[in-house]
C-alpha cells in the first residue's frame, strides 16, 4: 500500500503539477483500482492523504491561489459495460425507483456527454461578468489564470443575457484542437525541445504560461459540462443547463444526449466510438450522469467523485512491434527524454516508428530492453507511447536500457533528479537556443528589441553561438538580416550597451543555471561581491544563505567549479559585462539591514505605483532584507496596494494583512 501510494503521488504530481505523465492513464486507473481494494480489506491502514481520497494534485508555483466554493471533484472510470451496467444499478437502488420510466418526470433520466480530453477549469460570473478563472488544481483550490482564459476565444467575457444570474460558476475543460497541437509540436520540433505527450499536456503548458499572448496564438477552445456556485437562477436538470448556458453564449458540447435507459446509453457509448475522431480535438470516452439536480443531490458523493456519474473510457488502440533502440533527446532545460525507434508499424490511423519512452525510471520499472517486442499505443489517440514488452517473446540477445554517463548533443555530465536526467554543461548547444531567448528577457538582462524571431535569425546565421557574441554584434552584420532597419539596428545596439552594466543579480539570473532564478540570484548578489568571489565559495557557506538548502548549495558549486561556467564569465567579462554586483552587502551592513522595517517580512507589491517600476521596488525591498512574493499567503506580513489593486487587496483584507499605499511606503523609505 505504500508503494502504491507513492508510486501514485508522483503519477499525480508529474500528470497535474509538471504535465509530464510518467505512466499511461489506463494503468494508473488500474493500480488506483488495486490501492483501493487494499484499503477496504484493511480499513485501519486507510490514510486520509492516500490518492484513493483526493482528487488531482496540488496547484502549480507562480499563479495566485484561489479556493472553490463548490469542490471540482473528479470522475470515476469504468472500461466495461458490465461496470457501466453496475453503476446503474447502483444509482436505481439509490434512487429507490425501478429504473423502467423513461420519461423526464418518472424514474431518472441520464445524460451521454463526450469525455474531453483536456484541463478542467472553472469559470465564475457574476452578474453575466466574468471575474475569475481557476484550475481544478488539487480539487479544493486551484490556480487563478483568469488573464489566460479572456485570451481565449471561444470564451465569453460577458454573458449574452440581459438578465444574467448573481452568480453562475460553469466548469468545463479547456482543449487544443489537433490541428493546433501538430503545429504547436512541429514548432517544438524544429526548436530542438521534447515533444508534447498529448494535446491535453500541450493545453496545461499553454495555460501555466505567464504570457496571454502565448495562450491567445495556441488556438485553445473550452467546452462546459458542468456547474459550481449558481445564484438567481434555477435549473432542474442537466439538459437544462447546457441549454440555457449555450444560449448565454458559453461552448458546450453539441454531442450531449439524454435517454431514458441503460440500454439506449449503452448503444450511444459504442456507437460514439467511432465519431470520436472526426471531432478534431481529444476524446478518451463517454459521461454518463443523472440528469436531475435534486436526484444528483439525493445520491449524493465519495471523498473521490460523485455517485451519480460515470466515465466510460475508451482503450487506446495499441499494436505490437520490435524496439531497435533508444535516443536520448535533450529539452531547453537540459532535460533528457528517451525516445525509442521501432520496427514502423500501423496503428490508429498512421505508421509509427517512434514513441515516447517517458524516463529512465519507467523504462527500469517496466524492464523494457532493445530488441523486446513491445505492445505500444497511441496516447490520446496523437502520441504514441511504449506501454510494456512483451515478455513471453523476450529473446536472448535483448539489451538492457541504461542511463547516458554523457549528453546526447554535447557530451556533457548528466546529472539524475528523481526519475529526469538533465545535461549539466550550460554550454550545450541544444539548450543554447531556448536559454539564449531567456538571458535577453525583461527580467534577466532586459536587452530591448531582441525578440523571438532576432535571437533565431542571429543563431542560424552563426553570428551567436555563445552570451557574450551578443555583445560583439557588429551593424553591418545586424542591418545584412532580415527586416533589420538602421533605426531597429541603433536602438538594438544602444540596449545591448546599457545591458552589459546590469550588474551580477541580472547576469546570474540570465544564464539558466539549475535551481537559481531571480530570487537565488539577488541573494547571491548580495552576499558576494562578484563572481570571482562567488566562484570560489564553498558549499558549505552557499548552503548558509537564505532558502538554499545542500541539493541547491552542491548543484550551484559543481555548476560553478565547471570549466563551462568559468569560460562563460572570462568571456562575458571580455565583452565588457559587468561581473561586479550592484546589490551586495557586506557582513557589517548586513547585520543593520537585518534591524530595519522589511527585514525577514514577505512583502507582496499589487496595484499600480506613481513612484516605482515594479521590478525596481522588488530590488529595492529585496535589498533591505525583504523577500517579495507575488502572491497572498497566510505568511505575507505587508501588502503594498497601488491603484486598481484587486483581489489581491480584497484577500489581504481577510487574512488581516498589514496593508501600505504608496504614501505609506514612500514614508518608511524616506
Amino acid at each position: 500500500m505504500l508503494e502504491l501510494r507513492d508510486l501514485l503521488d508522483r503519477a499525480n504530481r508529474a500528470y497535474y503539477v509538471d504535465h509530464d505523465p510518467i505512466m499511461p492513464d489506463r494503468s494508473f486507473d488500474e493500480l488506483l483500482t488495486e490501492l483501493g481494494e487494499l484499503e477496504k480489506a484493511h480499513p485501519e491502514l486507510v490514510d486520509p492523504d492516500s490518492p484513493t481520497q483526493r482528487v488531482g494534485g496540488a496547484p502549480a508555483t507562480g499563479f495566485e491561489n484561489a479556493e472553490h466554493t463548490v469542490p471540482m471533484q473528479s470522475i470515476d472510470n469504468t472500461y466495461s459495460v458490465e461496470d457501466l451496467e453496475a453503476w446503474h444499478e447502483r444509482v436505481v437502488r439509490g434512487l429507490g425507483d425501478d429504473g423502467g420510466a423513461a420519461d423526464l418526470f418518472g424514474g431518472f433520466q441520464m445524460v451521454c456527454d463526450p469525455k474531453i480530453d483536456g484541463v478542467a477549469i472553472s469559470l465564475r460570473y457574476e452578474r453575466g461578468q466574468l471575474v475569475r478563472a481557476t484550475t481544478r488544481g488539487d480539487g479544493a483550490k486551484g490556480d487563478v489564470i483568469t488573464g489566460n482564459i479572456r485570451a481565449i476565444a471561444a470564451i465569453p467575457v460577458r454573458l449574452d443575457t440581459d438578465d444574467p444570474p448573481e452568480v453562475l460558476e460553469v466548469r468545463g475543460e479547456v482543449v487544443m484542437p489537433d490541428a493546433s497541437f501538430e503545429r504547436v509540436n512541429a514548432h517544438r520540433e524544429a526548436m530542438g525541445e521534447p515533444l508534447f505527450a498529448n494535446a491535453r499536456n500541450s493545453t496545461a503548458g499553454t495555460l501555466k504560461s505567464l504570457d496571454p499572448k502565448v495562450v491567445a496564438r495556441r488556438g485553445l477552445r473550452f467546452l462546459a459540462h458542468g456547474r459550481g456556485e449558481v445564484k438567481g437562477v434555477d435549473f432542474e436538470g442537466y439538459a437544462e443547463f447546457l441549454e440555457v448556458i449555450r444560449g448565454w453564449g458559453v461552448p458546450a458540447n453539441a454531442h450531449s444526449r439524454a435517454f431514458g435507459t441503460i440500454g439506449e446509453v449503452v448503444e450511444r457509448v459504442e456507437s460514439f466510438r467511432e465519431e470520436r475522431s472526426e471531432l478534431g480535438f481529444g476524446v478518451d470516452g463517454m459521461v454518463i450522469r443523472v440528469d436531475r439536480f435534486d436526484q444528483q443531490e439525493e445520491l449524493g458523493s465519495t471523498a473521490k467523485a460523485p455517485r451519480w456519474a460515470i466515465a466510460f473510457k475508451y482503450p487506446a488502440e495499441q499494436a505490437k512491434t520490435t524496439l531497435l533502440g533508444v535516443e536520448w533527446q535533450v529539452g531547453k532545460g537540459g532535460t533528457l527524454t528517451p525516445r525509442a525507434t521501432m520496427e514502423p508499424v500501423f496503428v490508429a490511423g498512421t505508421t509509427v516508428q517512434h514513441a515516447t519512452l517517458h524516463n529512465i525510471e519507467e523504462i527500469h520499472r517496466k524492464d523494457i530492453r532493445v530488441g523486446d517486442e513491445v505492445i505500444i499505443e497511441k496516447a490520446g489517440e496523437i502520441i504514441p507511447q511504449v506501454l510494456e514488452p512483451v515478455l513471453s517473446a523476450r529473446g536472448k540477445g535483448v539489451k538492457k536500457i541504461d542511463p547516458p554517463t554523457t549528453c546526447s548533443a554535447c557530451k556533457g555530465g548528466i546529472e539524475q533528479e528523481g526519475p529526469k536526467l538533465y545535461c549539466t554543461n550550460p554550454e550545450c548547444p541544444a539548450q543554447f537556443r531556448e536559454k539564449l531567448k531567456w538571458f535577453v528577457g525583461r527580467d534577466q538582462m532586459d536587452i530591448d528589441g531582441l525578440g523571438e524571431k532576432l535571437i533565431d535569425q542571429l543563431v542560424d546565421a552563426g553570428l551567436v553561438t555563445h552570451f557574450a557574441d551578443l555583445f560583439t554584434l557588429q551593424r553591418a552584420d545586424l542591418l545584412a538580416l532580415e527586416r533589420m532597419g538602421a533605426k531597429s539596428v541603433d536602438n538594438l545596439l544602444a540596449g545591448l550597451e546599457q545591458a552589459r552594466g546590469r550588474g551580477l543579480a541580472r547576469v546570474l539570473a540570465g544564464l539558466g543555471i539549475r535551481h537559481i532564478g531571480a530570487t537565488a540570484a539577488k541573494t547571491l548578489a548580495r552576499h558576494f561581491s562578484d563572481a570571482t568571489a562567488l566562484s570560489a565559495a564553498g558549499v558549505e557557506s552557499l548552503e548558509e544563505l537564505p532558502d538554499f538548502g545542500l541539493k541547491t548549495a552542491e548543484s550551484l558549486h559543481a555548476h560553478l567549479a565547471s570549466e563551462a561556467a568559468q569560460e562563460t564569465f572570462s568571456r562575458l567579462a571580455e565583452v565588457g559585462v559587468v561581473l561586479e554586483s550592484d546589490i551586495y552587502q557586506p557582513p557589517g551592513e548586513r547585520s543593520a539591514e537585518a534591524e530595519g522595517p522589511f527585514a525577514g517580512k514577505t512583502v507582496v507589491i499589487t496595484g499600480t505605483l506613481e513612484h516605482f517600476a515594479r521590478s525596481e521596488l522588488s530590488e529595492q525591498l529585496e535589498g533591505l532584507g525583504a523577500k517579495v512574493a507575488g502572491s497572498i499567503s497566510k505568511r505575507t506580513d505587508i501588502l503594498v496596494a497601488g491603484e486598481k489593486a484587486g483581489s489581491k487587496l480584497t484577500k489581504a483584507r481577510d487574512l488581516g494583512i498589514e496593508i501600505w499605499d504608496e504614501a505609506k511606503l514612500l514614508e518608511v523609505l524616506g
